[in-house]
């Protein structure tokens, strides 16, 4: 299980890999760990995939909302992807290691994809609030073009930010240790094991969490306060009700996402603790893509009623009369 590392000082090391501990100190947990994280990576790919086809295969639902909700269950399936995958591998072997390629590949389409899914779930929020707040002009203000141009902005925004980032992190002389306390490669515990004062580093690493995590959110904030004071000018109960339904799915992944994120990127690194990180990166890399197609299912009335048209039909086909 030792990576081979080259001497090139007497206090740093050329490290040709990594090992990533994961959750190896409970190692009569490690086959239980195994099968739920199995198949809750079954159920995130399935239920994602899912919301792709039943979106597409009704012409009803081919309108920007869907049309940002498709792109987000395949940024979470990209997401989970990443990292699960290795994960499980790593819980029922000796062998944990990882390369130093792997690991920086890793660390970087973590942060890309992580940047991409900020940036849509506030593309999502301008949708809501042009539906809410302006509905006669949302035809015009969300066609094709602008919902196109801001998921295609989405995926784009940290592209070359976050190549520059995870080269900067990658290129600093690893010394104290090559093993990894997480189930994947992340900036926080990589910073742990470089050489000498990376408080710079820190700093660059705080500012882009800063703008990349803080900037969209402070976008839906704006968004939501136009919103729920938009709502509140309506006459009816019902037809409060009905607005809020429309936008509270987003609201609660918005919550779920970036609560998590925040506290893993944004607190103070004198609170670093290798069991909160492990338990924080679980909540946006595993729990939210699996709870975000549940959510949008159960409380999205035409995602639901697709589903079950599509079950009678496929029942019916079944069993002919």
């Amino acid at each position: 299980m030792k990576t081979r590392q080259e001497t090139v000082g007497r206090n740093s090391t050329t490290i040709t890999g990594f090992i990533l501990l994961g959750f190896s100190d409970i190692p009569s947990l490690q086959h239980l760990f195994f099968w739920v994280f199995l198949v809750i990576y079954i159920v995130i790919l399935a239920g994602n995939l899912l919301i792709i086809v039943l979106t597409l295969a009704d012409p009803a639902l081919h309108t920007p909302m869907y049309f940002f909700l498709r792109n987000l269950s395949f940024l979470e399936m990209c997401y989970t992807s990443v990292n699960v995958p290795k994960m499980l591998r790593n819980v029922l072997s000796w062998d944990k290691t990882i390369s130093f390629i792997g690991c920086a590949m890793q660390t970087y389409f973590t942060l890309f994809l992580g940047g991409s899914e900020c940036f849509l779930l506030a593309s999502m929020a301008y949708d809501r609030y042009v539906a809410i707040c302006k509905p006669l002009h949302y035809p015009v203000v969300m066609n094709r073009k602008v919902s196109t141009g801001l998921v295609i902005g989405s995926w784009l925004s940290g592209l070359l930010v976050y190549f520059g980032l995870t080269s900067m992190v990658f290129i600093l002389p690893f010394c104290r240790s090559h093993e990894i306390n997480h189930f994947f490669c992340d900036i926080p515990p990589l910073l742990k094991l470089a050489c000498g004062d990376t408080s710079r580093n820190e700093m660059v690493v705080f500012m882009v969490a800063l703008f990349f995590v803080t900037f969209p959110f402070m976008l839906i904030l704006m968004s939501y306060v136009c919103i729920i004071s938009t709502i509140l000018r309506v006459p009816s109960g019902a037809g409060r009700r009905k607005s809020f339904s429309t936008c509270s799915s987003h609201l609660m992944v918005v919550t779920l996402f970036f609560g998590s994120v925040s506290i893993m990127y944004l607190k103070p690194n004198s609170s670093y603790s290798p069991d909160t990180d492990k338990f924080l990166s679980l909540s946006y890399t595993i729990i939210t893509p699996l709870l975000n197609p549940i959510i949008y299912s159960l409380r999205n009335k035409e995602v639901k009623a697709k589903f079950l048209l599509l079950t009678r039909h496929r029942q019916a086909s079944l069993c002919p009369t």
